[in-house]
């Protein structure tokens, strides 16, 4: 519990999860995405340090989670864009919704970490 009245519940850790996952994105998704295309763009010797980079231990770590943080945040910001139609505001509903978004994460991550790493 988090304190001596409150109880958390599926939709507010999910939402303190989708505040989480967007600072994730904007601090080390973001900059790894454009070392990415920089080093792309500076040719072979500098898409190499990259390379290795992505390709040790860390890296992977830091690949995933932001593969992972992505599909969380786009799905659970799609499941905003429906509440803000007033829909699926029920309890039921939104548990439901917020059971699908954590499924379609692991199964759309799962596919893509499995081809990638």
């Amino acid at each position: 519990m988090i304190g001596p009245y409150y109880k958390p519940q599926m939709t507010s850790i999910m939402s303190i999860t989708h505040r989480a996952t967007g600072v994730f994105l904007s601090v080390i998704g973001a900059p790894l995405f454009l070392w990415w295309i920089i080093a792309t763009a500076g040719g072979a010797a500098s898409f190499a340090v990259f390379e290795r980079f992505a390709a040790s231990l860390p890296g992977k770590l830091v690949l995933a989670v932001s593969v992972l943080c992505l599909f969380y945040h786009l799905l659970n910001g799609i499941r905003h864009l429906v509440w803000d139609t007033g829909r699926a505001l029920e309890i039921r509903s939104a548990y439901t919704a917020g059971w699908m978004v954590l499924i379609a994460t692991a199964v759309l991550g799962g596919a893509v970490l499995g081809v990638t790493l």
